[in-house]
């Protein structure tokens, strides 16, 4: 049977709708799931319509119960009468005494009961299914409307339900169904009536609605092209921002507008910012990749007259950058250093900001001993100066009018105001770069000098946070602390730096309170699970090494998930993994090679001395160490380890135990399971 559901709401707020949107066909489907329905839909939606269309199966399927009850000997009492339990059984099961049977299930005998519960209709099951789908969906907030007890996250105004373009009668959410739905607001506020599904779709389409996301996408793109052709400009193509205006138009057309050249003397981003966040703008560009002083506006007006449309819109965006242009003159003119840092709390516990500027100094110092030839080399001399006030210069931008009003410029208003100030260009880019990487797939900062500035925030945020107990748990994370241990890894690897995170954090730990700092290196190396594609054994293997430099922790994972994938790796690794499990918590000791009775102990431990074993290279380290596979099962084969005299058993658990250790130094191939 043909299906269509329509839940007409007044206009969805589209970021909420956009995060929930992934999950929605999914929960339609888990509800038909749980009422036995087969049923073939996609889904469509504008902002003020979520609509599923498809074909239902017109009856559930038949849901097969059955019953196992208590065994034989409790079922029937000393007279092979039924007993307590058996007659409750019956009960339950909606049987006769008489209809009770014992089947032999896992060897004991058991009442048993089978029963067929037929398929309802679909029509009828419809009410409620629509009605448990629209309250498994989750966009964060809620409203009630009107004297309704419902809740949704917009008030619900009509609801279509149709099976074979016929009505199928309910009400929801108070709310009867009818064959009628809400048009594009410019043609008016009267529902439109129709016969048929496929009069469904023509009405929408004649009443300035396009159903279908795709659609709706395909006719904005078209209309930026043209827009680029006839301007010579190149629009910034936000995809965020373009899954934003599908969502949020049902009609949408692309108009260009423009505002007064002078509001290009404050900083490019501002303007792309105040556009895209608060009016949903698209930028466009010169050619030479300057921000023009025109914008593209996605309207969903319908009107002869676009020039209404783009002045009413210029309108607005001119007292937005008013506002700008007016808060970037009076931070110029404003004092810019770190002073009035120290009204702002940071945390209960870890003092102001301009305390966290100081203990950020203070590790950017010992980061500048560790790396002091590539700092002096980038920067051509002495820097430690420079480093202090780029770091003491880092969050001034927190208490200008720019930042105060848009938050996510915090860092690059401070490099502007830095630069005009006339610093040192290091100085600039630090300030800009300090919160890099913020986001998968973000940049990291381009100098060490930079780099420096970046980690000593991160770490100091790691470290202050874990010194009061702010750690998160489960899926909260409120001060973005994973995001931060990433970050510090994603910027040791682009610098290539040996970074020997347990070594570093005990060097910085006297300014915080004392806290175990094991749990914070294991937090910031957890991370790696996410980095990578590789097995999580291979990861974890890697990890219970003992290694505590990231660069080296690197290079382990990636050539154990190179070697570990070889076709022949899994097939072979019985041999090392029977190896690992003999050592487990032995002790190992100087081989005695007069204490060797088999030729198998001397060939394994010839073999192992013998190689050239170089832990720079560690792909080429560990296929050395695995090409003893040959020696190892001979020596298995031939040696028992467990020999009566204790000298010889330990003597033969380190010949084993030695290779053992040549392994630990990157990898503890016990955790590895293929």
């Amino acid at each position: 049977m043909r299906m269509l559901i329509e839940i007409g709401v007044e206009e969805l707020p589209a970021i909420p709708f956009l995060k929930e949107l992934g999950n929605i066909e999914p929960k339609f489907k888990a509800v038909l799931d749980e009422y036995n329905i087969n049923c073939d839909f996609k889904l469509d939606y504008t902002p003020r319509r979520i609509v599923l269309q498809g074909d239902m199966a017109e009856f559930a399927k038949d849901k097969v119960v059955e019953n196992i009850g208590a065994p034989k000997n409790i079922a029937l009492d000393s007279n092979q009468n039924w007993s307590a339990a058996a007659i409750g059984f019956a009960k339950k099961c909606g049987i006769s005494l008489d209809e009770l049977k014992f089947e032999t299930i896992n060897g004991k005998e058991v009442l048993y009961h089978k029963s067929v519960i037929k398929g309802d209709l679909s029509k009828n099951l419809l009410p409620k299914i629509i009605e448990k789908f629209i309250s498994s969906l989750n966009f964060g907030k809620s409203m009630r409307w009107g004297a309704s007890k419902y809740e949704f996250i917009r008030p619900i105004r009509s609801i279509i339900a149709i099976l074979n373009d016929e009505l199928v009668d309910m009400e929801i959410y108070g709310v009867r169904s009818q064959m009628a739905f809400y048009p594009h607001r410019y043609y008016g506020y009267e529902m439109v009536k129709f016969s048929s599904i496929d009069e469904y779709y023509s009405a929408l389409e004649l009443n300035g609605v396009i159903l279908n996301a795709d659609n709706r996408r395909q006719k904005i793109l078209n209309e930026f092209k043209q827009i680029e052709q006839n301007s010579g400009l190149k629009i910034e193509l936000d995809e965020d921002l373009l899954d934003e205006v599908v969502a949020i138009t049902e009609m949408p057309t692309a108009l260009m507008g423009s505002f007064e050249k002078e509001f290009l003397e404050v900083p490019s981003e501002v303007i792309v910012t105040s556009m895209k966040e608060n009016q949903r703008y698209f930028p466009l560009y010169n050619q030479d990749g300057k921000l023009s002083n025109h914008f593209v506006v996605v309207s969903n007006s319908i009107s002869s007259d676009s020039n209404l449309i783009i002045k009413g819109n210029e309108k607005v965006l001119r007292a937005r950058l008013s506002d700008a242009k007016f808060f970037w003159e009076s931070d110029l003119a404003s004092e810019f250093s770190s002073a009035k840092l120290k009204n702002i709390t940071y945390l209960a516990g870890l003092g102001s900001m301009y305390d966290k500027e100081i203990r950020e100094r203070d590790i950017a110092r010992e980061l500048a001993k560790i790396y002091e030839k590539e700092l002096k080399d980038e920067f051509g001399g002495e820097f430690i100066d420079e480093l202090d006030r780029a770091v003491m210069l880092s969050k001034a931008d927190l208490t200008t009018s720019m930042v105060y009003e848009f938050t996510d410029l915090q860092g690059i208003m401070g490099s502007y105001y830095a630069q005009y100030r006339k610093e040192n260009r290091f100085v600039v880019e630090a300030i800009k770069e300090q919160y890099l990487p913020n986001k998968e797939g973000s940049d990291c900062p381009k100098s060490y000098f930079s780099s420096m500035v970046a980690l000593s925030s991160k770490l100091d945020t790691l470290m202050g946070l874990f010194s009061i107990n702010k750690i998160p748990t489960g899926n909260k994370d409120p001060y973005a602390l994973r995001r931060a241990a990433a970050g510090i890894i994603r910027i040791v690897l682009n610098l290539n730096i040996e970074f020997d995170i347990k070594k570093i954090l005990s060097l910085i730990a006297k300014n915080y309170d004392k806290f175990d700092l094991n749990s914070l290196e294991e937090f910031i190396t957890d991370r790696l699970y996410t980095m990578y594609s590789a097995n999580p054994s291979v990861i974890k293997a890697c990890l219970n090494s003992g290694i505590s430099d990231i660069k080296r922790l690197n290079s382990a994972i990636i050539a154990l998930d190179e070697i570990s994938k070889d076709s022949e790796f899994k097939e072979n690794f019985s041999t090392f993994k029977r190896l690992a499990n003999i050592i487990k918590d032995s002790k190992i000791i100087k081989v005695d090679e007069s204490l060797m009775e088999h030729e198998s102990e001397r060939a394994l431990h010839l073999a192992f001395i013998s190689l050239k074993l170089d832990i720079s290279d560690t792909k080429g380290y560990l296929s050395t160490l695995f090409n003893l596979k040959p020696q190892i099962d001979e020596y298995f084969d031939n040696v028992m380890i467990n020999s009566d005299d204790p000298k010889i058993k330990a003597n033969r658990i380190s010949i084993i135990g030695q290779i053992y250790q040549a392994f630990l130094k990157v990898a503890d191939i016990k955790e590895i399971t293929i």
